[in-house]
């Protein structure tokens, strides 16, 4: 697919700077004016935006190109400018209905759904290149902000001390009356018996 998108694209820069080009000539041979301006500085600007825009177009050929080679995204700029390309062609696919008619609006729309399906497919968060988890030894935590409780070498994790030394002998039901007070309130003391 991305090989498919670059083709698509230096094939559009071409376009694009043969159209701006042949625009340019017009302008120059007919000495047409527009808003005052001279007709060499509309034929320069038609050649410089067109030779611009068809250089944008084959830089961004190159970067999927890229991708398609290495069989991974290249990274956050080469996204960055794929992603503004997808803008553009989207931008002048809205242009072209009215300036063209549907059929450019489909071309443009074509693109634009090539450059999207090579950003998605190349994506370094669906393809496993992006960092998975916390690495082995690393706290996890399921709410922010709470440290995990402390493993001993043992696996086990270790038992809460308390400060009565009777605690530990005192009967099941006072246990179980205290792990009830003490879920109500933290800081109660343990009930005796």
């Amino acid at each position: 697919m991305a090989v498919g998108t670059a083709v698509v694209l230096v094939l559009e820069a071409v376009a694009i700077a043969v159209v701006n080009w042949i625009l340019g000539l017009a302008v120059q041979h007919q000495k047409m004016s527009l808003g005052g301006l001279s007709h060499d500085a509309m034929a320069t600007g038609s050649w410089a935006a067109g030779g611009l825009f068809g250089l944008f177009l084959l830089v961004c050929a190159v970067l999927v190109a890229r991708i398609a080679v290495h069989d991974r995204m290249t990274g956050r700029v080469a996204r960055i400018v794929l992603i503004v390309c997808a803008v553009v062609h989207g931008v002048i696919g809205a242009l072209a209905v009215g300036l063209l008619g549907w059929g450019g609006f489909v071309v443009m729309m074509a693109v634009l759904g090539l450059l999207v399906a090579t950003l998605l497919a190349y994506a370094p968060e669906d393809r496993g290149d992006a960092p998975a988890g916390p690495a082995a030894g690393e706290p996890t935590t399921d709410e922010p902000g709470m440290l995990p409780e402390p493993v001993e070498h043992s696996g086990r994790v270790p038992q809460p001390k308390t400060g009565d030394a009777d605690a530990s002998t005192s009967s099941s039901s006072s246990s179980s009356s205290s792990s009830q007070s003490s879920q109500s309130s933290p800081a109660a003391p343990p009930a005796t018996a």
